[in-house]
């Protein structure tokens, strides 16, 4: 092992605590965007199939 991949190893060991106290992980945060994606996009949907005139008012005609 070279003398360069010790301090390299050495700062990447640095921010091992950092990831740990991440309160959730990347994949978990990409599950819930996907979730609330789907449940707009349903909602979207929802919207787009009923007649005309009995749709929800859009926020700026509030």
């Amino acid at each position: 092992m070279s003398q360069e991949a010790v301090p390299e190893q050495a700062a990447h060991d640095t921010n091992v605590p950092e990831q740990q106290g991440a309160p959730k992980g990347l994949l978990q945060q990409m599950e819930e965007l996907m979730a609330a994606l789907n449940a707009d996009l349903s909602q979207l949907d929802a919207d787009l199939q009923q007649p005309p005139g009995t749709a929800r008012p859009a926020a700026d005609e509030l």
